[in-house]
């Protein structure tokens, strides 16, 4: 499937054996057991683990012993439980992307765990997954905002004003005078199908779609998505 900045998805991956490396107040680290070393990475040297945080609440990957209970040299299993996520950013690679590991990933997402709102000011915020990276995981779709249009599409709205489309939370209205697009909505250029635009933008509103995402995405009544 192909992903959107929006999309909320359930991700889980099957706890496999490994063997825990180090041990830190912070960290545990373990032998990552879906990636190999890249022998022709230039400039990128990858030890073959992966830090995980012991003690923070985002953290997708788990241990089981939990990493409280682990000391180097122990075997455990590590793995993701099922959760909720929400994509904040894509990012493509053409040629895939030089990591360190192989398998190169071609693509990448930025997600936040469910109840957590981006936030503009925070320094780091947010995981980088690889779908295409060797772990395997399960990603389903849980709930997509303005699934209906496409990026690049051109809407008219029921006020008679026009909208540029590239995103849930990027509509631009032609006549540079801001505000959110009116329900229903017509398709003027794109791709997208224009009697499923006009079929599922009949009823509701651009604010009842930003409450079915938030609710989706575990977030409070106010977060706000950008």
């Amino acid at each position: 499937m192909f992903y959107r900045v929006g999309d909320v998805l359930r991700i889980s991956c099957p706890f496999t054996p490994t063997v825990v490396t180090g041990v830190d107040e912070a960290y545990v680290s373990v032998r990552w057991p879906w990636w190999e070393i890249d022998p022709d990475a230039a400039g990128v040297r990858w030890n073959g683990e992966v830090a995980l945080g012991r003690a923070d609440p985002d953290e997708l990957y788990v241990t089981d012993p939990p990493s409280l209970r682990l000391a180097p040299g122990n075997t455990c299993r590590v793995g993701i439980p099922a959760r909720i996520i929400h994509v904040i950013e894509v990012h493509e690679y053409e040629p895939p992307q030089e990591t360190g590991w192989l398998p190169r990933p071609s693509l990448s997402l930025l997600v936040l765990c469910a109840g957590e709102a981006p936030d503009a000011a925070a320094e780091f915020q947010s995981t980088s997954i690889e779908p295409d990276g060797g772990v395997p995981f399960t990603l389903e779709l849980v709930f997509r905002p303005y699934a209906f249009p496409e990026a690049g599409d051109d809407v008219a709205d029921a006020a008679g004003r026009a909208w540029h489309f590239d995103g849930p939370w990027t509509w631009a209205a032609y006549d540079g005078a801001g505000g959110v697009p009116a329900w229903p909505l017509a398709l003027l250029m794109g791709g997208a199908d224009p009697a499923a635009v006009t079929a599922m933008t009949a009823i509701g509103s651009h604010e009842a779609e930003v409450t079915r995402w938030r609710r989706a995405a575990g977030l409070q009544d106010d977060a706000h998505p950008h």
